[in-house]
């Protein structure tokens, strides 16, 4: 019969206990607080992303639709946000589609839960409702009384990595 040395049992126990613990939380947040991978996978051709009907020019920016619902279309390209400029109303659902023509960037709006990775040849989703008193407290009120907050990328992109950020006007909810 073999004989364990005693500090082999503890490693065992040190590194099962480490299994169990990250198993733990992985069914946690799978189950309890139901954060699962992306399954709404969507691609777009990243050399032709500006002939697509969704990313050409004219389409980029928020668009109202009859429903109410408005969907805010941007391209992120190396090293700047297409349109440059948008206005979101607060306190109403709003749905982020983001693509990427050359490389990953990670796109972050502080005050928001707009935090996601952006990779050639995918559109990625994000859907939120912006809280005015939330975005105000990292967000500046600019000459003409609209609230900007910044939108940038926080992971490296390249060498103008720090040009890639611009700023969202949200307007105040209606009384």
């Amino acid at each position: 019969m073999v004989q364990v040395n005693s500090l082999e049992k503890v490693w065992i126990l040190v590194v099962s206990g480490m299994i169990a613990s990250m198993l733990i939380v992985i069914f946690y947040t799978a189950f309890a607080i139901n954060v699962h991978p992306l399954s709404n996978v969507e691609t777009v051709d990243s050399n032709r992303l500006h002939l697509t009907e969704e990313f050409a020019e004219d389409s980029l920016g928020p668009t109202q639709y009859a429903d109410g619902s408005i969907t805010v279309c941007m391209v992120v390209a190396r090293y700047g946000f297409y349109p440059p400029d948008v206005e979101v109303p607060a306190s109403k659902p709003l749905i982020f589609r983001f693509a990427t023509p050359d490389v990953i960037q990670r796109l972050q709006v502080p005050g928001t839960n707009v935090d996601t990775a952006l990779i050639p040849g995918f559109v990625s989703e994000m859907r939120t409702v912006i809280n005015y008193d939330a975005v105000a407290r990292t967000g500046q009120i600019d000459e003409s009384g609209k609230l900007k907050v910044s939108m940038f990328c926080n992971e490296y992109c390249g060498l103008g990595h720090h040009y890639l950020w611009s700023r969202i006007a949200v307007l105040p909810a209606p009384n």
